[in-house]
């Protein structure tokens, strides 16, 4: 029997309304906004992004989560995987007796018709939603409206008799979703570049061929079954992963056009490229927000807060980081004293602590951002400590 599938939540919205407020909100941060999205505590002065955290996509998959767990109390409750990159969300989620499937022994097998699944933001792949619907449980679709958007434009790829180029972390749960849509019937092949590095191989092999088996080795793992650089790289749609940074997306779209005029001329571009704007405006929104905030405000060090999985998050960091002090943290209990913070810098794979990072003594303006997985309560819990911290700091001198 297909399971029974919830797209639109479970009309349960006001009822768990003030349990989310609870959770996730902050008095703080509002009062922040109200005051021009600034903080100021004796020396310090924290300067508060003008979009961040949760967005609507984001707000949303947690809002049907917690519902799922209102409308089926006695029901087992399952998460495909993390709903959204936050440990503290899905902390929130365990403690309530949702269960993960990607935890060891959980398995898709061992579902019960009577089960309930919840899909998360980031949508999952088409052979899950498959082997989801044999088992016959009830599914809450949570995946975003903006990935569903990436998943149209690669359809429509696939049906025109393109491939599919996509702008993403080839691991993740979004990319790896998004590029599944290509193998739906009719089945188109696809392609996955991590940054303009990997964008330029591809298109000097558009523009002057190579060595086939070269190229398959390189990039191995980020292309479907069967894919053929020589046959497959002749007509070409670009999408991206939503949560990917704004100017490389747009940067490799046009290192893929100028390829393609190269070797087919302009007169025959639209033949053999294609682009659609798949670009997330809530993640667009958050990189313009602390870009602003850079050039209108006297930064000295930026902490931006959010999952170290967090693509998005990942993004806001390394716009800071060439220009300002930056320390990507977790969350707020990554501030640990006025002279320890643990963060992990700009392209490393490992958490460190810092020593020395907030200046002991002077006027200190901290700018402030959190990524698209971050609630509120973390962000307010940060710009306490930082408080406390440029107080203390001062005190000691």
């Amino acid at each position: 029997m297909p399971s029974v599938v919830f797209r639109k939540g479970l009309d349960l919205g006001p009822a768990v309304a003030s349990e989310l407020a609870e959770d996730y909100r902050s008095a703080l941060v509002e009062q922040v906004k109200a005051a021009d999205y600034t903080h100021q505590a004796g020396r310090l002065t924290v300067h508060l992004a003008r979009e961040f955290g949760f967005c609507y996509g984001v707000d949303r998959a947690v809002d049907y989560a917690y519902q799922t767990r209102r409308r089926f109390p006695d029901r087992r409750v399952f998460l495909t995987g993390e709903i959204i990159h936050n440990p503290h969300v899905n902390g929130k989620l365990r403690a309530s007796g949702v269960r993960f499937l990607d935890d060891p022994g959980e398995t898709i097998e061992a579902l019960r018709s009577d089960d309930v699944v919840i899909l998360p933001a980031f949508g999952v792949t088409v052979s899950m939603l498959t082997r989801l619907d044999r088992q016959g449980c009830t599914l809450v679709d949570t995946t975003c409206g903006s990935v569903l958007n990436v998943w149209k434009a690669v359809r429509r790829y696939a049906e025109d008799g393109f491939t599919s180029v996509i702008h993403g972390k080839v691991r993740h749960e979004e990319t790896q979703a998004t590029a599944s849509q290509a193998l739906k019937p009719p089945r188109g092949p696809f392609l996955v570049v991590l940054d303009r590095a990997e964008a330029a191989e591809v298109c000097r092999y558009i523009r002057e061929g190579g060595d086939r088996a070269a190229f398959l080795a390189r990039f191995a793992g980020a292309y479907s079954d069967g894919f053929d650089p020589d046959r497959d790289l002749a007509r070409v749609g670009l999408a991206n992963q939503t949560t990917m940074l704004k100017s490389e997306s747009l940067a490799v779209g046009e290192m893929f056009r100028a390829a393609m005029a190269d070797r087919y001329g302009l007169g025959d571009l639209a033949g053999h490229y294609r682009a659609f704007d798949t670009i997330c405006s809530a993640t667009q929104d958050r990189q313009d927000a602390v870009l602003s905030l850079l050039r209108d405000r006297p930064i000295d060090l930026m902490v931006v807060i959010g999952g170290y999985n967090s693509s998005n998050t990942l993004n806001l960091a390394r716009l800071c980081a060439g220009r300002v002090p930056t320390f990507h943290v977790a969350d707020d209990e990554c501030l640990e004293s006025p002279d320890a913070i643990r963060h992990r810098p700009v392209g490393e794979r490992e958490e460190v602590r810092a020593r020395g990072w907030l200046p002991p003594a002077g006027p200190i303006h901290v700018g402030l951002t959190a990524g698209a997985s971050t609630p509120d309560n973390i962000v307010g819990a940060a710009i306490l400590k930082l408080a406390v911290f440029a107080a203390a700091s001062s005190a000691a001198r």
